[in-house]
């Protein structure tokens, strides 16, 4: 066992003996450090389990590293570099850009499952840049690339892991380097999954095409992935297989908001009893907030949580008569969501320079004003580690009692946005604010209900869901209310772009 697995409790050192058990018969081991060529077939699936706080991320993290100090390379979704037969490698995949962005904030290299599927095409002459980097190849001689724009790249690379990153640091644009996508035909080798209980069994099938040793890692307190019946991937894995954490790892055992996920476990807490349990928690820790109203403030960067449609759709109302927002433009900083793709079949190359540049279905969005040409917009995308993108948009801006939404402004073609300054705690799953606002009248409608989900009380699973996406504040608001804004939106203070991006499509 590795040195990291000395601070492990007893049920992650367990599940870390598992897991590397699996890996030495799929030929690598973590004891040794030795590493054979990979075989047919590999070791299958295995999954680690359990509530928020249970260490499952410290798992990952810990195997990682162990992996990459034996030799494995680590396949990220912006450079592959060279294959070789014999070579083992480890791509580490989150469903979302905010997934992702929440490991990489802990070191640990993730990128989205879709981007894993598609891989940047390099021009030739600076592929020999990324090779060098990687470690695969002699520093290169490139005509227009100085010395010292050579040093800026590599201690850029050595801090951050980004190629692209590294090359805007030479001061090189992403059409300067990347000519195209294209998805990937070959299968990799060992794949980590983090939130895996938002995998469908589409999404699921994909991965274990890919990948013949996958080890999922999720949560099975959360809510399951629509039309999935209220069951998760892992659900149906065989006891060997899926491994549970059960313990509370000590570092995170006095934080309240954890304390008020676990216990929604309790069969004895009712809704009121749950909420009396939430003001007390805000009477000692200022971490817990018994909110009057919901602060207009922060829903620009970190949206309202909501169960319902008709309250999503009042919130945003709300938010932009607030900030003055015209019915016929956006201001820029107003947050959007992305709603999909509407492109044919005969702009699949447009389509996947939009999705691999982290516009997908989900991603978190903010307006930075209108583009070159009518209807493409400046967007900022939320835990994409290159987020300025510039793309034909479709932005549908949803009213009260109104069945149609109003389209402010749209390209024929292109990415379709919904506003983002409420969403529903479905599609809140795995990501992650600083401070999380729930909004506490919905989830007391739900209770009111009675419904259920996989045997759980569905005000239960939404409660979970919504205050563990909370890493430092959670704001149970009780009231119907919206604070005034106290300053008009920004976006000075989102960070540069390393690979300036322009994305177009024709129509």
């Amino acid at each position: 066992m590795s040195s990291s697995a000395l601070t492990f409790s007893h049920d992650q050192a367990e599940a870390h003996d598992r897991i590397a058990e699996m890996l030495r018969a799929a030929g690598v081991d973590l004891d040794s450090g030795q590493l054979t060529p990979p075989r047919e077939g590999g070791s299958g699936v295995m999954a680690v389990v359990g509530k928020a706080g249970s260490g499952k991320t410290l798992l990952l993290a810990a195997l990682f590293r162990a992996l990459e100090e034996a030799g494995v390379d680590v396949v990220s979704g912006d450079w592959e570099g060279r294959r070789r037969r014999d070579r083992r490698t480890l791509a580490i995949l989150a469903p979302t850009n905010k997934a992702a962005s929440v490991l990489r904030m802990r070191g640990v290299p993730a990128t989205t499952i879709h981007r894993i599927l598609y891989t940047p095409v390099y021009h030739p002459e600076y592929a020999k840049i990324a090779e060098w980097l990687a470690g695969n190849g002699e520093r290169p001689e490139i005509d227009g690339i100085t010395e010292e724009a050579l040093n800026r790249a590599l201690a850029f690379f050595q801090t951050n892991r980004s190629i692209p990153g590294a090359l805007a640091a030479a001061g090189l644009r992403g059409s300067d380097f990347i000519t195209g996508w294209t998805r990937r035909e070959e299968p990799l080798d060992i794949g980590f999954v983090d939130e895996a209980s938002m995998l469908d069994d589409r999404q699921f099938e994909d991965l274990k095409e890919i990948f013949p040793n996958l080890i999922l890692f999720g949560d099975p307190a959360q809510l399951a992935p629509v039309k999935q019946s209220g069951s998760m991937v892992f659900d149906g894995l065989p006891a060997p297989a899926k491994l549970e954490l059960h313990r509370i790892h000590r570092q995170d055992a006095d934080n309240p908001i954890l304390d008020l996920a676990h216990a929604l476990g309790d069969p004895e807490v009712d809704f009121h009893r749950f909420e009396t349990l939430v003001q007390e928690a805000a009477q000692r820790d200022e971490r817990v907030q018994w909110a009057q109203r919901v602060e207009v403030d922060m829903m620009a960067r970190s949206p309202v949580l909501v169960w319902r449609n008709a309250t999503r759709i009042r919130l945003i109302h709300a938010f932009r008569a607030v900030h003055g927002a015209p019915d016929d433009a956006l201001l820029e900083g107003e947050p959007l969501i992305c709603d999909g793709i509407e492109l044919p079949v005969k702009h699949r190359k447009k389509r996947l320079d939009l999705e691999a540049r982290g516009l997908i279905k989900g991603a978190q969005v903010i307006y930075l004003g209108p583009g070159n040409k009518p209807g493409f917009s400046r967007l900022h995308v939320i835990g994409a580690e290159d987020p300025r993108v510039s793309a034909a948009s479709i932005v549908k801006i949803e009213k009260p009692d109104e069945e149609e939404p109003f389209i402010p402004f749209a390209a024929g073609l292109g990415a379709t946005f919904l506003h983002g300054a409420a969403v529903t705690i479905h599609k809140a799953q795995g990501s992650q604010w600083r401070d999380v606002q729930v909004f506490a009248p919905d989830l007391a409608i739900a209770a009111r209900m009675g419904r259920t989900e996989a045997g759980q009380p569905l005000w239960k699973r939404l409660a979970y869901v919504a205050i563990t996406r909370a890493e430092e504040r959670l704001h149970w608001v009780v009231r119907n209310r919206l604070a005034k804004p106290t300053g008009p939106l920004r976006v000075d203070d989102l960070r540069s772009a390393p690979v300036p991006l322009k994305l177009e499509v024709e129509t």
